[in-house]
């Protein structure tokens, strides 16, 4: 098997757990729908040009802390 390359990444609390409560609805771990999630784009763009549906350019609720120092 070829080696994976590791990546640094960092998301939100809220992003986490979110995804953190998909990975387990589909018995995976964390990184797994991480990179499940990540292929399943790329195989799409691959075969249409387009990443995901037109809703993903609808603004985006982001939980990234408070940014005032």
């Amino acid at each position: 098997m070829a080696e994976k390359k590791q990546v640094p990444l960092r998301l939100s609390e809220k992003l986490y757990n979110d995804i953190a409560a998909w990975a387990e609805d589909d018995f995976r771990s964390v990184n797994g729908q991480i990179e499940y999630l990540l292929t399943e784009c790329v195989k799409q763009r691959k075969k249409d040009g387009k990443y995901v549906g037109k809703e993903i350019d609808a603004p985006l609720e982001l939980d990234i802390g408070d940014t005032k120092s």
